[in-house]
């Protein structure tokens, strides 16, 4: 992957833990490790792929781009619990450093501390004069648990799952009501099922600001939140400018946090500056480079760019890591489209198993195959069943029909219900009447 080095990070580290109190444990951990700034650590979404996998050494640091992994287990034994954490470098499968901790269980995120500052030391990172940050409080293991369930379905984004990731979530919640991330969590749940269509977006945004502000209550260090709150603003606020503030200081909170740097990304493309996102976008696959989300945010803004080899890579990485992600064949089809190759964006279309998402595709290959019984038949059924939640992406089909009036009447609707669509109108290939042979999609 390209960009492997940027500003000041000199180490690369990947985070190997098991499930249950021990992912708990994992997780806590690299939250810790990632607001080193001397340090780059491979993300959640990456480093859990191999959770309690015996993967060899070097081809999990291959797959992570990263040069040390830390791993380790956690034993129970009544209300005791043995956490082992060992720093292997992948080179060569030495051990760097190691260390067992004897807490009690409900001790369990004490020990972060002292593991983070260990392994700073054994790599020898330069903190600038600073300690290693703590951890945000999580006092209780089972909670904890819930809220990394949640962000697991979460992160799979069709319907069932993000209501299994809401559910998740408040179950965390009702047992520990102070933990910021659970609030974060929820949060970008809500706004993620909106962005789908599957929730109404005042009901879902509403929700979704109050889950930040409760956050930012508890903790107004979080970056998550902050990033939160950016998306909100950028979407449905269109408030451009507290969006950037609001990215700006997640990103001074953690730097190497792939979230927020792929969500900062989403930002950069709003008034069409689609280079500055893909470098964005390429660090955040850097950051995590089995994130699908991640994968698919590049290839959402290399199409906008143009740049469609580097379209196609992506949003077929993204469907090599999870075949059924929503919207991901109609967006490889629409490349092909964009190729002038509508057979082929068809038979990829057809792969989608998302609803929404594949009624958008078949309308735009089958006008783009001359089909026009079959396109005129699948756009009204698009209407008659998305008009409240995809008023933008019919407002689409329509100028990439060359139907001016119909466009810029959905375009009227799409701005009466405050559609995050809108945000992407900028360099939206679909609204040139010139080159009707490429559309977008909120990301």
């Amino acid at each position: 992957m390209r960009g492997r080095r940027w500003g000041r990070w000199r180490t690369y580290g990947g985070v190997r833990w098991g499930g249950g109190d021990r992912g708990a444990v994992g997780n806590q951990l690299l939250n810790v490790l990632a607001r080193i700034p001397d340090l780059r650590v491979a993300a959640r979404t990456s480093s859990f792929q191999f959770k309690g996998k015996t993967a060899d050494i070097g081809n999990i640091g291959k797959q992570l781009h990263v040069e040390t992994i830390l791993e380790g287990s956690v034993r129970k034994a009544g209300s005791r619990v043995r956490i082992t954490a060992q720093l292997v470098k992948v080179a060569d499968g030495f051990h760097l450093w190691s260390e067992t901790y004897d807490r009690e269980r409900d001790d369990i995120f004490a020990v972060q501390d002292d593991i983070a500052s260990a392994v700073s030391g054994a790599l020898k990172v330069r903190l600038l004069g600073k300690e290693a940050p703590s951890a945000a409080p999580g006092g209780n293991a089972e909670a904890y648990t819930l809220y990394l369930q949640g962000k697991y379905f979460r992160d799979r984004r069709s319907r069932d799952d993000m209501e299994k990731a809401v559910s998740y979530f408040e179950q965390a919640l009702k047992i520990d009501p102070g933990y910021a991330r659970t609030w974060v969590g929820l949060a970008v749940a809500h706004h993620s099922q909106v962005a789908s269509g599957y929730v109404p977006q005042d009901d879902g945004y509403r929700q979704a600001r109050k889950e930040v502000e409760k956050a930012l209550a508890l903790d107004p260090n979080l970056a998550e939140a902050h990033a939160a709150l950016g998306w909100i603003r950028r979407v449905y606020d269109w408030d451009w400018s507290g969006a950037d503030s609001a990215y700006k200081r997640a990103l001074e909170l953690e730097p190497g946090n792939a979230a927020v740097v792929r969500e900062a990304a989403a930002l950069a493309a709003t008034p069409g500056r689609f280079e500055e996102a893909i470098r964005l976008d390429q660090r955040a696959v850097d950051l995590d480079p089995l994130s699908v989300r991640a994968h698919n945010s590049l290839g959402i803004h290399a199409w906008y760019a143009g740049r469609l080899d580097e379209a196609e890579a992506a949003f077929r990485k993204a469907l090599e890591l999870n075949p059924e992600y929503p919207g991901a064949h109609s967006l490889l089809g629409a490349v092909s489209l964009g190729r002038s190759k509508p057979a082929a964006a068809l038979e990829e279309i057809e792969r989608e198993t998302e609803p929404i998402f594949r009624r958008w595709g078949l309308a735009l290959a089958y006008h783009a195959l001359g089909r026009k019984k079959e396109a005129d038949a699948v756009l009204r059924e698009f209407v008659e069943k998305d008009k409240e939640e995809f008023a933008f992406q019919i407002a689409e089909v329509y100028a990439f029909r060359g139907e001016r009036d119909q466009a810029f009447e959905w375009l009227e609707r799409a701005y009466a219900q405050r559609d995050g669509g809108l945000t992407e109108m900028k360099g939206d290939p679909c609204s040139r009447a010139s080159n009707p042979t490429r559309a977008t999609r909120r990301s």
